[in-house]
């Protein structure tokens, strides 16, 4: 993260980091265990993001602090398209998991 490539700036990424950890930190760690390859996943912060994918750090009681990284469903470089592919990657992990999504 945070290299020349990330079409996001500092400033973007931050917002949406806190935003997610805020009022999102359920939905990041549904979308761990159903796509970071840890279904132990008990927490889950967003550190990262960038044109390709999304990272978080998360703990469980099997494999113990991590970091992972989820790849966006295609290349991103507008804001609203973060939104998007994170509300796209909630509503599979819920769907694959068994869980109704939440409305909003």
């Amino acid at each position: 993260m945070g290299d020349s490539s990330n079409p996001f700036d500092d400033e973007v990424v931050a917002a949406v980091l806190r935003h997610m950890n805020e009022d999102h930190a359920e939905d990041s760690v549904l979308i761990c265990r159903a796509f970071g390859g840890r279904p132990d996943a008990t927490s889950a912060t967003m550190t990262g993001l960038d044109a390709t994918g999304g990272e978080f750090r998360l703990d469980g009681p099997e494999g113990g602090p991590a970091t992972v990284r989820v790849a966006w469903s295609r290349r991103i470089t507008e804001r609203p398209q973060i939104r998007e592919e994170v509300a796209r990657l909630y509503h599979e992990a819920a769907e694959l998991l068994g869980g109704s999504p939440a409305e909003g």
